[in-house]
């Protein structure tokens, strides 16, 4: 192959490699501009959880629909705290006790 066929078979495929990036980018911005933009979260007031006198929250975690609370008691054990995150409503304590 001469050295013209080959300066010719570069110029095509960089056009094509710039043309398939320039395509993807425009498929790409056309999937981001159809996504619908997020809903707020629904506002809602929920009673107060009380905690025992003394006792303080150590950790917190959360799930799809959950949210756990660790809390530490003033005599120092422990329980989980359980709370639906769609009400704000608890759902249950775990007292957490050490194996003897």
């Amino acid at each position: 192959m001469n050295q013209r066929a080959l300066k010719i078979l570069v110029a095509v495929m960089t056009a094509l490699l710039i043309g398939g990036i320039a395509a993807l980018a425009i498929g790409i911005a056309g999937k981001l501009a159809q996504r619908p933009a997020p809903r707020p979260a629904a506002a809602f007031t929920a009673p107060p959880i009380t905690l025992p006198h003394g006792a303080s929250i150590e950790r917190m975690s959360t799930g799809p629909d959950r949210i756990i609370l660790e809390i530490l008691l003033s005599d120092g054990s422990a329980e989980l705290v359980e709370i639906d995150l769609a009400t704000g409503r608890l759902l249950g304590t775990i007292p957490l006790k050490e194996a003897p």
